[in-house]
């Protein structure tokens, strides 16, 4: 009878874990977007616009009035250039290498911390939603194993019961799969943007020096 009700307990807990990975895992999902969005130009054209209003200035040496310029946007590529154009007497080699740690650091780190985190909930709940599985077909077992008169419905609910937790492992793992790589897209798409933006504003620098 104590196996029984353990498994019992148990079986049920998971039910408390796996809403916990679940709200965990979407808590992670938003994060996640909210975040590209905030480094993001809304399209590739808004991008180019900034980037035509800023090179003329530094074009002009106008260094205060660009630095001010993006100081005040906190998108990703305004606050690189940022940070170029406050170290500008660095040199290029040495520039180029002070924003690609800041970009794997700042920007970037942020995003695959919540990406490792929605990875593990989707691992986790299929294996989670198994564990409650077993855990109630030990339950409904158990019940047999007493030796008491069981009716078949009673069996039948616990099992019922205990594949819920399969479904909703299942039911987190599936919808965080799409949003993990919708999020995976974003953040390439966001990569593949910063990576434009910052040779122009380096080649700035690097004719500079020049």
């Amino acid at each position: 009878m104590g196996a029984y009700t353990l498994a019992k307990h148990l079986g049920d807990a998971c039910y408390v874990f796996l809403a916990i990975n679940f709200f965990w895992g979407l808590f992670c999902v938003i994060m996640a977007f909210r975040r590209v969005w905030q480094l993001s130009f809304s399209s590739r054209q808004k991008q180019n616009e900034f980037l035509e209003e800023l090179l003329p200035k530094l074009e002009a040496g106008q260094y205060a009035a660009a630095a001010e310029m993006c100081a005040n946007d906190s998108r990703a590529l305004p606050q690189l250039a940022h940070v170029a154009i406050l170290n500008r007497d660095l040199g290029y080699d040495s520039l180029r290498q002070v924003l690609t740690e800041l970009l794997q650091q700042d920007v970037l780190g942020e995003l695959e911390y919540r990406i490792s985190w929605i990875a593990t909930a989707i691992k986790s709940g299929p294996l989670l939603g198994l564990f409650g599985t077993v855990l109630g077909m030990m339950a409904a077992f158990g019940r047999i194993g007493t030796g008491e008169k069981v009716q078949p419905s009673q069996i039948a609910a616990e099992i019922s019961i205990a594949l819920i937790c399969t479904a909703m492992g299942l039911a987190t793992a599936i919808p965080f799969n799409f949003l993990l790589a919708a999020i995976n897209i974003r953040m390439r798409r966001l990569q593949e943007s910063l990576a434009s933006g910052l040779v122009q504003v380096l080649e700035h620098f690097k004719n500079r020096r020049a």
